[in-house]
């Protein structure tokens, strides 16, 4: 069965310059263990051979204090994994590590490349072969082609091949890369240690927990080359070329409150939300509960806004892990029961507004629900702090396929019976779209308006590169 909460992509961290790198890169993917939990890996250098550890796991699980100390270098990036293409496998955990015709390199990607698998076909057809069943793998195969090796800007060449979301970091024996697609659908961010060590981060909160402080984002379509000499950039497209598509969903659900994401604080964003979508569709009530608990900030909002009182309507246990990063649906379905217990004392005979931060396939909110019914809740107004989702996502979201989303061709009214409550509303895309900074163009919405940056036109499952799949595209 397919999870039925959409699923984060992944998390990068990297540091160059400084005695304790691979002790901060630990901190650092610590801190965006939100962002994956399948796998977690580190790979570090001090200017000759790399050393590479990724295991399948938790970060605290993944790495001792033992292996910390055999990856101890000046430089290194790391990886959190939650697969959105290539399954959960030991072979999928990244940095990926390569030896090719300029030396070694490591890569760690988040996003999504919409033609890795027009790429990968190419390069099978001339007999290049791959180890791993992760789109990221195509871009070291570009890498290493001769004709792309004589370029004189030989990375940025390479990377002007690909289509999609990719915010990625690179490590070689002299330098440090990281690199935004031009849309900047994907956060990233660099920072300083107190020694001038460069930090690079998908978000604010791991410079946070390392005590860096943040200098600025990588810019979409921008190229920062670490080295010790300094920083420089280059571009993939000219700036200015390429409108950018921030993904909302960022915002939304997959960062972390604490974080600066796209320019702005996500806790305050969220609750902007939740205070616009009172406005639209306010209710009585006697509390308002957020449902899951990432929904709190929109909840707040919701709260201030109306003025009726903010309590909580479940406790949550953290030591489950995150339920929709599990890779099956009955580990996912144990996991919510495990972390999610009413408290009947607050619930029983009360009319609640239950905020939600997004509803993608309905299951997760419908057992709530029920629980929430069974503990003696009155009534039960569902408030939901984004727009109805109707459209798959390509770029690094882990819901491609319409039939699975619950508000593909349902109505509200439909919706609201499925889930079981008194009423159901929706934030609109215009006041979501008004809770922001940047002007609406400037974001991707097309999870919800059906409206996508750039053409997909050859769409890529999560399995597309398993070995019953490696034909999808070009038979």
């Amino acid at each position: 069965m397919p999870p039925s909460n959409p699923k984060h992509h992944c998390g990068l961290f990297g540091i160059y310059g400084h005695p304790d790198a691979v002790e901060l890169t630990y901190l650092g993917l610590y801190a965006q263990q939100h962002r994956g939990q399948e796998s977690a890996g580190i790979c570090s250098c001090d200017g000759g051979r790399m050393k590479r550890y990724a295991d399948m796991g938790l970060v605290t699980e993944v790495f001792t204090p033992m292996v910390l100390s055999e990856l101890h270098n000046p430089n290194a990036i790391g990886h959190v994994r939650y697969s959105t293409t290539g399954s959960c496998l030991a072979s999928n955990a990244q940095p990926l590590l390569v030896n090719y015709a300029r030396g070694q390199v490591a890569v760690a990607h988040n996003g999504n490349l919409i033609n890795a698998a027009l790429l990968r076909d190419q390069y099978e057809q001339h007999g290049a072969i791959f180890n791993t069943t992760s789109d990221t793998e195509v871009i070291v195969h570009l890498m290493a082609k001769p004709s792309h090796l004589g370029k004189m800007d030989h990375l940025v060449h390479v990377l002007r091949h690909l289509q999609g979301a990719y915010s990625l970091l690179f490590l070689f024996a002299d330098r440090m890369v990281a690199a935004r697609d031009p849309y900047g659908l994907r956060p990233l961010v660099l920072g300083r240690m107190a020694n001038g060590a460069v930090v690079v981060c998908s978000e604010t909160n791991a410079l946070d927990i390392v005590d860096a402080t943040y200098w600025r984002e990588v810019m979409p379509g921008e190229v920062v080359i670490v080295t010790a000499d300094g920083v420089e950039s280059q571009w993939i497209a000219p700036q200015g070329t390429v409108n950018p598509a921030y993904c909302i969903f960022e915002q939304i659900y997959f960062a972390d409150p604490s974080s600066d994401v796209f320019g702005e604080n996500v806790h305050r964003v969220r609750r902007n939300m939740g205070a616009q979508l009172a406005r639209e569709a306010p209710v009585d009530g006697d509390m308002v509960i957020p449902v899951p608990n990432c929904a709190r900030c929109a909840a707040i909002g919701y709260a201030h806004e109306s003025g009726i009182l903010f309590d909580r309507g479940f406790t949550v246990s953290h030591y489950t892990g995150r339920s929709f990063i599990m890779p099956e649906q009955k580990l996912r379905d144990l996991a919510v029961r495990m972390k999610l217990n009413v408290i009947r004392d607050t619930v029983r005979g009360q009319r609640l507004i239950v905020v939600e931060d997004s509803v993608v396939r309905g299951t997760t909110t419908r057992g709530k629900i029920g629980a929430l019914r069974k503990a003696g809740a009155k009534e039960i107004h569902l408030r939901v702090a984004s727009p109805p989702i109707r459209y798959p996502c390509y770029f690094g979201i882990d819901f491609p396929d319409p039939s699975e989303l619950i508000a593909n061709n349902r109505t509200i009214e439909q919706i609201r019976d499925y889930l079981g409550v008194d009423s159901l509303h929706y934030l609109s895309l215009e006041g979501m779209l008004a809770c922001v900074k940047h002007p609406g163009e400037h974001y991707c919405t097309a999870c919800f308006s059906g409206r996508y940056p750039l053409a997909v036109d050859h769409p890529v499952s999560k399995l597309a590169f398993e070995p019953h799949q490696l034909r999808l595209f070009g038979d």
